[in-house]
């Protein structure tokens, strides 16, 4: 049997409605890349775990800290699938409104969305 015949006998199933990945990465000050930590992507993250779990979603809504997401003069970053949908929330109040709007209604929040350029 080939790797790819035993993965297809191997299925995950859906754990999650969406799944977040935020930056977590924390480079030092004046590092030319910046980083999502250093932005201060810390505390909305922690806001954000709480926010789903206050608001009884943890079973529904992955939350991952990730590494480098690949933008990171562009942080804070998150990222939630399976939309492929690039948030930049800067206040905890828009990690309120990205749970409130997304996580529990399906709706983009227009105003936090950004698309990612090379």
């Amino acid at each position: 049997m080939d790797a790819i015949e035993s993965a297809a006998e191997f299925t995950l199933p859906q754990v999650y409605k969406r799944h977040i990945f935020a930056c977590f990465t924390q480079r030092p000050p004046n590092h030319p890349r910046g980083s999502c930590g250093s932005l201060g992507g810390q505390p909305l993250w922690e806001r954000l775990g709480a926010k789903l779990e206050t608001e009884g979603l943890m079973g529904q809504v992955g939350l991952t800290g990730s590494g480098c997401l690949g933008f990171c003069s562009a942080g804070p970053l998150m990222v939630v699938y399976p939309e492929g949908v690039w948030y930049r929330p800067k206040t905890a109040e828009d990690v309120d409104e990205i749970v409130e709007t997304h996580m529990k209604t399906g709706k983009l929040v227009e105003r936090l969305v950004i698309v990612p350029q090379r």
